[in-house]
């Protein structure tokens, strides 16, 4: 490779300072003109200061400075120089037009761009648009005529509109955020609104609709349904260092991995039990629009492999109940839990010995007070069977459930109660409202526990059971359980 240095030789690459091709000092100029050009007479004065170099910068500067104020007229008169005449008439309001200046000036930048001429005629008012597209968007606890009168569409329009979509979808149902596409007609005046021409949205997921105005003038509906396609969705993958991240990064959405989580910790204990090289298995909710939307619902399966043992959990609702529950591939639940507080509000008195607030003497205190308002309502800590219903001394108006495993509860000091004897009742159904009848000093509830007749503390009970499906509903059950267990994964 051969490179050209300052004086215009070509070097060999890799050779020496001393090699072919290269001179080891410059020649020195031996005319004074070349001497002249080699001094750099406006040195940069930051730099090097004090050196003959510098000397030479300052020099330089001061002669140049009194050069200057030599060939100035004096700081006492000004210089003249040749002003153009004034622009005057058309020529200054092209100018004007033309020119860039502020308009708080009293600019007319923009405004006129030549003079008019007599084919020029001014308008009395700028014409509007015959018809004008906007959007329109539904806010949160919005009302669908109040959205449309907002984006400029009249009281009657909106209303006739809004009971067009009703009939097709109920309004309630249209979520929050929905986009309406509007499009707004010639109005006759500018002190009338705009007629509304056309509107289209997304009343449901599955439909479509489009309100037009016909050639009579009224307004009509046309529905434009959208196939839905509900297969569900089927996620696996290995759970690795975290089962919710691993779950996550397969597609999963948040609640359902939160559902699965707690299912499978019905009967595993996920630190301790589940592995990283587990394989989880889920199946969720899908509706998978034409259009190209997907939406997803709740969790339907939670599996779990682990090689020797398959746990596989389904969502399902058994006969004769309100809520699902997670059954196994037997068709069996376990449930587990501790009895649920029967009112909001401050306990005041434990379970034990105390000093009785009306007697005046320590006794034993079998149940837990509760303070709350007059009337608030009282609801079964679990399901059961109400064993009594009324009056009974010092409890004042008193309610008894007696419950599956030999458990039985009491509520006391009502002042209404809303249940009769022998009722089935289910866990958080109203069965009064907080009084103060009986022995007691103010509004509040008396819950009291026994467990095979002997009174024990409220919190200290726990209970797990095992509910089994049989006949039709579990042969439909096992039905569900193959379906879901046949599905391909990313389906």
């Amino acid at each position: 490779m051969f490179l050209k240095n300052d004086q215009g030789l070509e070097l060999a690459g890799g050779t020496s300072m001393r090699g072919f091709g290269r001179l080891a000092t410059p020649p020195a100029p031996t005319d004074w003109r070349a001497r002249a050009a080699t001094i750099d007479w406006v040195p940069d004065l930051g730099t090097q200061i004090g050196t003959r170099h510098w000397w030479r910068g300052v020099a330089t500067c001061s002669a140049l400075c009194a050069a200057t104020w030599m060939l100035s007229p004096g700081l006492d008169r000004s210089l003249v120089g040749a002003v153009p005449a004034p622009l005057a008439g058309s020529d200054w309001d092209e100018a004007r037009t033309l020119g860039v200046a502020p308009l708080g000036l009293g600019a007319g930048t923009g405004r006129r761009m030549a003079a008019a001429t007599d084919f020029v005629r001014p308008l009395a008012e700028a014409p509007e648009r015959p018809l004008i597209e906007l959007t329109a968007t539904l806010g949160d606890g919005d009302s669908f005529s109040r959205a449309l009168e907002r984006a400029g569409v009249g009281r009657t329009d909106a209303g006739a509109a809004a009971r067009l979509v009703g009939d097709a979808a109920s309004l309630s149902d249209i979520p929050s955020g929905t986009r309406i596409a509007l499009t707004l007609g010639r109005r006759p005046s500018r002190t009338m609104p705009r007629p509304l021409e056309q509107l289209s949205l997304r009343a449901r997921f599955d439909l479509a609709v489009t309100v037009a105005r016909a050639a009579d003038g009224s307004l009509s509906l046309e529905r434009k349904p959208i196939a839905i396609d509900h297969t569900p969705l089927r996620l696996q993958g290995l759970v690795g260092s975290s089962l919710y991240r691993s779950a996550r990064a397969a597609g999963a959405p948040a609640h359902a991995v939160e559902a699965y989580i707690k299912a499978i910790a019905t009967r595993l204990s996920i630190g301790r039990d589940v592995a990283s090289a587990d394989t989880f298995d889920l199946v969720i909710e899908q509706d998978r629009a034409a259009t190209g939307e997907v939406r997803l619902g709740e969790l339907l399966y939670a599996g779990l492999d682990q090689g020797r043992r398959k746990l596989r959990l389904v969502h399902w609702t058994a006969a004769g109940e309100r809520q699902p529950d997670w059954f196994d591939a037997a068709g069996q639940v376990e449930r587990r839990g501790n009895m649920g507080m029967p009112v909001a509000g401050r306990v005041t008195s434990n379970f034990g010995m105390r000093m009785h607030p009306l007697l005046g003497f320590l006794r034993m205190h079998k149940g837990m007070d509760i303070a709350a308002p007059y009337g608030t309502p009282i609801l079964a800590a679990r399901d059961g069977t109400v064993a009594s219903a009324g009056r009974n001394a010092g409890y004042g108006n008193f309610v008894k459930l007696n419950h599956p495993g030999g458990l039985a509860s009491g509520y006391g000091h009502m002042s209404r109660i809303a249940v009769r004897g022998g009722q089935q009742v289910r866990q958080g159904q109203v069965i009064g409202y907080v009084g103060s009848t009986g022995l007691s000093t103010g509004p509040h509830l008396h819950w009291e526990v026994w467990k095979n007749g002997q009174s024990v503390n409220p919190r200290s009970i726990s209970f797990a059971s095992v509910a089994r499906l049989s006949g039709g509903n579990l042969a439909a059950f096992k039905r569900r359980v193959a379906e879901l267990a046949g599905l391909h994964v990313g389906r």
